[in-house]
């Protein structure tokens, strides 16, 4: 059984750590012990069983942090079981149909063998910081399109098949 998952996470406004913890709080209530932590601040995966990877999504790109934890502990990532989720669109379309990850998700996952890629929606509030970021809210297009439900059962599925598989030596 594996039992000790990093969430690791890139984000701007807070959105993306929001979807991390509750994964990783899921993750414990399925008696994995599991962290969400900034992936810029994430030095060394191997304490970690397995480790999923969240981005918020930038004009289709993930977060600068998400990508480069991805390219700097990639060899590590490579050797154990591996998740990726995105976080972005700022509709209920990620709650309606299946999104495919963003190209660079997509090479990233190929590379490091990843087992699944969810996108999930996003949150654009008042008070969220960059010019365009801004815009959007003054435009209203924002609006917080996350599916806590849906995150949950992403989730449960990753605690299953973990609390399922032989912890690597």
């Amino acid at each position: 059984m594996l039992s000790n998952v990093l969430v690791a996470y890139g984000t701007t406004n807070g959105s993306t750590a929001r979807i991390a913890e509750t994964i990783a709080e899921v993750l414990r209530e399925e008696g994995l012990s599991a962290e969400a932590v900034p992936a810029r601040s994430v030095t060394d995966v191997e304490p970690y069983d397995a480790v999923v990877v969240g981005g918020g999504l930038y004009a289709g790109r993930w977060h600068k942090d998400a990508r480069r934890f991805v390219r700097w502990h990639g060899r590590a990532l490579a050797g154990r079981p591996l998740w990726f989720f995105s976080s972005g669109p700022l509709d209920a379309s990620a709650s309606e149909r299946d999104i495919p990850p963003a190209p660079g998700v997509q090479r990233a996952m190929g590379r490091l063998d990843a087992r699944e890629h969810i996108t999930f929606g996003g949150c654009l509030e008042e008070g969220a910081t960059g010019f365009i970021a801004r815009r959007i809210v003054s435009s209203g297009k924002g609006g917080d399109f996350r599916d806590f439900a849906q995150i949950g059962e992403w989730a449960t599925r990753i605690g299953t098949e973990s609390t399922a598989e032989p912890r690597r030596n």
